[in-house]
């Protein structure tokens, strides 16, 4: 198979197969969202608990409208910060599957700023974006070192060398309100100097 070919990814994507694709943070597990048996993989070999709900990535801002209830304080900050190396969890819309959510009325979406990536998501629509490492396990940096702590076989990764930056700042905006969850390296004081501008 040739270097990132797509054409491949799609393939084992709409086959309810798993893809490794490299994001501007770590390379990500990906399935696609509305395969429930896809979805359950991606739990299953990351030996992750169903009761953790998976990211979702998307190509841009606007494809998050059919996903989620964008509020104004959502808006501000996309267009500050995505793509880029931001969650925002928000209030899912019904056709965001149960399985990917934990069964929780949130999705968290990310739309990563990764030319690989946002070709991928382009091409096929909303994927997982889960880290692609075991549950709690360091996410290794290459493609050869992620597949050996999986032990798994994943037929399509979209090799683009090494990845290793901080994991993505996730901001919950579901209640109006602005909760920080995980600071990585988009601060707190960042997210709030934009909301609060305006």
């Amino acid at each position: 198979m040739k270097k990132n070919d797509f054409s491949a990814a799609v393939k084992a994507l709409r086959k309810g197969e798993l893809v490794i694709y490299p994001t501007d943070t770590l390379y990500a597990l990906g399935a696609d969202i509305y395969n429930e048996t896809a979805v359950r993989k991606v739990f299953d070999i990351k030996q992750r608990p169903y009761s953790i709900p998976l990211p979702v990535a998307v190509h841009c801002v606007e494809a998050i409208e059919p996903l989620a209830f964008m509020n104004k304080t959502a808006r501000r900050i996309s267009e500050r910060f995505l793509p880029g190396n931001l969650t925002i969890v928000l209030k899912k819309k019904p056709k965001v599957p149960d399985s990917v959510t934990s069964g929780n009325d949130t999705v968290a979406v990310r739309v990563p700023r990764d030319p690989i990536a946002l070709e991928l998501l382009a091409l096929y629509g909303p994927l997982t974006v889960t880290s692609a490492n075991l549950h709690q396990a360091t996410t290794q940096a290459v493609i050869k070192d992620i597949l050996k702590q999986l032990k798994t076989h994943i037929d399509v990764c979209l090799d683009d060398g090494r990845r290793e930056s901080a994991s993505s700042t996730i901001v919950d905006l579901s209640t109006g309100k602005t909760k920080i969850v995980r600071e990585g390296s988009i601060t707190e004081k960042e997210l709030l100097d934009v909301i609060s501008y305006g």
